[in-house]
C-alpha cells in the first residue's frame, strides 16, 4: 500500500514561487502516475496536474498552465510541484494523489491520498 506525504507549503506574496513535494512510500510508487489537487475553503476539490510514471505524459489544468511545473524523480520516490507567479486564487489545501491508471488520478478517484499541505498567497 503506497502512502504518500506531501511538504513545501507556506505563506507567500503574489507573483512569488513555491515548490511542493509528494514522498512516496510503502509500495512500488515508481509504477504509479502522481497527481496534486487542491482544495480552497468552500469549494470542491479541483485537478492541479498530473505526471505519468516515466514522466513522459503530463497534464495541467487551465487555471495553472504555464505558471506550474509538475515532475518527479522515481530514485527518491518523490514528485515536485513548482509554482510560479502565484495569486491569491491559488491558496488552498494542496494534496498529493496516485494510482496504477492514469484516469484514475485525473479524475481524482484514487484512494491514496495525502494529508494535504496548506499554500497561502497574499495580495
Amino acid at each position: 500500500q503506497v502512502q504518500l506525504l506531501e511538504s513545501g507549503g507556506g505563506l507567500v506574496e503574489a507573483g512569488e514561487s513555491l515548490t511542493l513535494s509528494c514522498t512516496a512510500s510503502g509500495g512500488a510508487s515508481s509504477h504509479y502516475t502522481l497527481g496534486w489537487f487542491r482544495q480552497a475553503p468552500g469549494k470542491e476539490r479541483e485537478f492541479v496536474a498530473a505526471i505519468y510514471k516515466d514522466a513522459r505524459r503530463t497534464s495541467y489544468a487551465d487555471s495553472v498552465k504555464e505558471r506550474f511545473t509538475i515532475s518527479r524523480d522515481n530514485t527518491e520516490n518523490t514528485a515536485f510541484l513548482q509554482m510560479s507567479g502565484l495569486k491569491p486564487e491559488d491558496t488552498a489545501v494542496y494534496y498529493c494523489t496516485g494510482d496504477i491508471v492514469w484516469g484514475t488520478v485525473t479524475r481524482g478517484k484514487s484512494n491514496t491520498w495525502g494529508q494535504g499541505t496548506q499554500v497561502t498567497v497574499s495580495s
